[in-house]
C-alpha cells in the first residue's frame, strides 16, 4: 500500500505517517514534507522518483504526472485500467494527505502584494484531490488532520479505511477544494472589477433545537475570518445553547454596544432595545438602563462593554435574563451567574476596528448584501435649521439619541435624557404612532420636562412636532430629506424647540 503526502498545515502529520509505516505503508512526500518527514527518521520516497521528473518552475509543476494522477484514478476492477498501468509501469497510490498552500492566510496580511498572493495559489494539490476523491471507492483522501486518528484506527482494525470513511473524506475533500477555489475566485474577481457573482463560505457552529418558532429547523453558521463584535466568535461561559432568538437579539445588542466607548449597557428584546444608558461605569449604566423599562427587560438580554463586576452580577441576578453579554466578567460576578445554570454568560471581543462590514438578508430566491450600517454624523450645533439653538446637554443626549435610534425597529423614534432612554417607539407602520408610544413610555417614567427626541428618518408632516412639543420635548434630531421640511422647521419654531437636521438616515427594517 502506497500513501502520498503534501501538506501545508503539518500538524500531526509526522505521527501519522510514523504510524502508517509501522503498519507496512509506502510514503511518498515532496519537498518540504519529505525533509520534515526525514527529520524524523521516516523512510520516504521522493516524489521524483516516482515521477521520473524533477519538480520545476521554483516547486510550481512537481505532481502534475501521469505516474501520480494514474495511480490515483485507476479503477482496480477495471481491467483496462490495470493493463494501462502495467504497460506504463505506474503504481497505484492508496492514500493521499494533503492539504493546500494558505491563500486565506496570506491575503490576510496587512500589505500582502498580489504577486505573493498568486505564489499561494496551489494546483497539484487540489489536482490530487480532486483525483483521489473522484475514485474514493478505492483510494483514501484526506485532507484535514482531525481525520488522521480514524483512518489510522480503521487501518489497524482491517488494513483498510472502510467505503462509508472513503466517501465522507471524498466529500470533504471536494468541500476543501470548492471552498479554497472560492476564495481565491473572490480575491481574482475583486482584483479585476468583477462582482456579478457571490462567493458563501460559513462553516456550521451548532445544529439549533428550532427556528423562531418551533416548528421550524435552523443552523448557525459562521464565516472563517475571525472578526470582534461578533456573536459568531463569543466565547460561552455559563449556560444552555443559544436559541434562532437568542442570537438574533444577541447580536442586535452587541451592534448596539460597538456604537459606544464611554460605559454603556443596554437591554435588547426581540432585537430592540428597551432600555440604554452611559453612566459612570458598570453598576450606574446596568442601573440606569433597567430602571429605563423594568417591564420589557423580563426573559431579555444584557449587552454592556464594561467589565461585569461582583456587585453587577448580583443586581443581574435577580433579574429574569436570557443572556448578559459583555467583554470580560471577574471571578467574582462569574461565581454569582454561574449560579443560575441556564443563563447564558457570553465574552464577546469588543476591540474596535475599521474593518468594512456588510450585511445579508436573504429573500425567497435570493440574498440582499449591503454595507453595515455602522456609519454616524456627530450632532453638532451647525446642524440646526431652526431659530433656537440646542444646549450643550441637549447636544450630548441628542448624540446619544441617534445611536440609539439607529438601531430600533423603522418607524423609529428615541426619547431621552441625561444619556438615558426614556421611551422607544418601534416597528410603527406610521411616525406619529411610534412618536406617542415612546412620549407616553417616557411619561410613564415620570419625566415630563426637558426630553430629547431622536428619529432614525424625517418627519413626513409637522405632527411629531406638534405632539413633542406638548410633551416636554426642549430639541430633536431627524435627518430631514421630506419634501415637507420646512412644515416641520415652522413648527418647532413656533413651539420654540431646537432641531437638528444629520442628513443620514438610519432605516432598519
Amino acid at each position: 500500500m502506497r500513501a502520498l503526502f503534501s501538506v501545508s498545515d503539518k500538524r500531526g502529520v509526522v505521527d501519522f505517517a510514523q504510524k502508517l509505516k509501522s503498519l507496512g505503508w509506502e510514503i511518498v512526500a515532496t519537498g518540504g514534507t519529505m525533509k520534515l518527514l526525514q527529520e524524523y527518521d521516516i523512510e520516504v520516497i521522493n516524489i521524483s522518483q516516482i515521477t521520473g521528473f524533477p519538480e520545476i518552475c521554483d516547486g510550481r509543476v512537481k505532481t502534475l504526472h501521469p505516474k501520480v494522477h494514474g495511480g490515483l484514478l485507476a479503477q482496480r476492477n477495471n481491467s483496462e485500467h490495470l493493463e494501462a498501468l502495467k504497460n506504463n509501469h505506474i503504481e497505484f497510490i492508496d492514500l493521499v494527505c494533503v492539504n493546500l498552500y494558505p491563500f486565506s492566510q496570506t491575503i490576510s496580511k496587512e500589505g500582502v502584494t498580489m504577486e505573493e498572493a498568486i505564489e499561494n495559489i496551489d494546483i497539484g494539490g487540489p489536482s490530487m484531490l480532486r483525483s483521489a476523491a473522484k475514485n474514493w471507492q478505492d483510494v483514501t483522501v484526506v485532507c484535514n488532520p482531525d481525520d488522521y486518528t480514524l483512518i489510522i484506527k480503521e487501518i489497524e482494525k482491517s488494513g483498510n479505511t472502510t467505503p462509508q470513511t472513503r466517501l465522507q473524506l471524498s466529500a470533504k475533500a471536494y468541500t476543501h477544494t470548492a471552498e479554497y477555489d472560492s476564495i481565491i475566485a473572490t480575491y481574482m474577481r475583486e482584483k479585476a472589477g468583477l462582482n456579478d457573482k457571490l462567493f458563501l463560505n460559513y462553516d456550521l457552529v451548532q445544529s439549533l433545537r428550532y427556528g423562531e418558532n418551533p416548528h421550524q429547523s435552523a443552523k448557525f453558521y459562521r464565516q472563517p475570518q475571525y472578526i470582534p463584535f461578533s456573536i459568531a466568535f463569543a466565547r460561552q461561559l455559563n449556560g444552555k445553547e443559544l436559541s434562532y432568538n437568542n442570537i438574533q437579539d444577541a447580536n442586535a445588542a452587541i451592534n448596539i454596544v460597538r456604537e459606544f466607548s464611554e460605559p454603556f449597557c443596554v437591554g435588547v428584546k426581540h432585537m430592540n432595545p428597551c432600555g440604554a444608558a452611559i453612566g459612570k461605569d458598570i453598576v450606574d449604566c446596568w442601573t440606569k438602563s433597567y430602571n429605563a423599562d423594568t417591564v420589557s427587560i423580563f426573559g431579555g438580554i444584557v449587552a454592556t462593554n464594561c467589565e461585569v463586576n461582583a456587585e453587577a452580577a448580583r443586581m443581574m441576578k435577580d433579574i429574569f435574563l436570557e443572556i448578559i453579554i459583555a467583554p470580560k466578567f471577574s471571578t467574582e460576578a462569574l461565581d454569582i451567574l454561574c449560579s443560575k445554570k441556564n443563563l447564558r454568560l457570553l465574552e464577546v471581543d469588543m476591540s474596535l476596528t475599521n474593518d468594512t462590514l456588510q450585511t445579508m438578508v436573504s429573500v425567497t430566491g435570493g440574498l440582499l448584501v449591503q454595507d453595515a450600517d455602522i456609519k454616524i454624523l456627530e450632532v453638532i450645533d451647525d446642524m440646526t435649521v431652526t431659530k433656537k439653538h440646542p444646549t450643550v446637554d441637549e447636544l450630548k443626549d441628542l448624540n446619544f439619541g441617534l445611536k440609539i435610534v439607529k438601531h430600533i425597529k423603522s418607524n423609529a423614534i428615541c426619547v431621552v435624557k441625561n444619556g438615558v432612554t426614556l421611551g422607544i417607539g418601534a416597528g410603527q407602520m406610521n411616525r406619529i404612532s411610534s412618536a406617542e408610544i415612546a412620549l407616553k413610555q417616557a411619561h410613564n417614567n415620570g419625566v415630563r420636562e426637558n426630553l430629547v427626541m431622536a428619529s432614525d428618518a424625517f418627519f413626513p408632516f409637522d405632527d411629531c412636532v406638534e405632539l413633542a412639543a406638548t410633551m416636554g420635548v426642549t430639541a430633536i434630531v431627524q435627518p430631514g430629506g421630506s419634501l415637507r421640511d420646512e412644515d416641520s422647521i415652522r413648527k418647532a419654531d413656533e413651539k420654540g424647540i431646537s432641531m437638528m437636521m444629520s442628513g443620514m438616515r438610519h432605516f432598519k427594517h
